[in-house]
């Protein structure tokens, strides 16, 4: 006599389940709307609080926006091959007092 003979096999049936799936449906042009939409909106801010900001403020931005597009630029420039290649160069370069000191029970 095998105790697992009574075992149910399968899967798990629930009450009110029919079996049946509905369709997802797609977002994707709600989405894009919506994206679209928020860009414009967030436009039409901008060109009304350019109007209320100072000419250092103007300037600040800018310079913030060209700064911002320069990292992006030298990052982009760069492989995660070359990346890795630098910062191992770096590792090298750093004294032995930062490494992990070996730990065991035996020296």
């Amino acid at each position: 006599m095998d105790p697992y003979e009574q075992v149910a096999k399968g899967r798990l049936k629930l009450k009110g389940d029919s079996g049946v799936r509905k369709k997802k449906k797609s977002k994707d042009k709600k989405l894009l709307e919506q994206v679209s939409k928020a860009i414009e909106v967030e436009e039409k801010k901008e060109q009304t609080q350019l109007s209320k900001k100072t000419k250092a403020e103007i300037a600040f931005k800018n310079m913030q926006e060209k700064m911002q597009t320069e990292r992006i630029l030298e990052k982009a420039s760069m492989t995660h091959k070359e990346r890795v290649e630098k910062f191992n160069q770096h590792l090298d370069g750093l004294t032995e007092h930062f490494d992990i000191p070996k730990v065991s029970w035996t020296k």
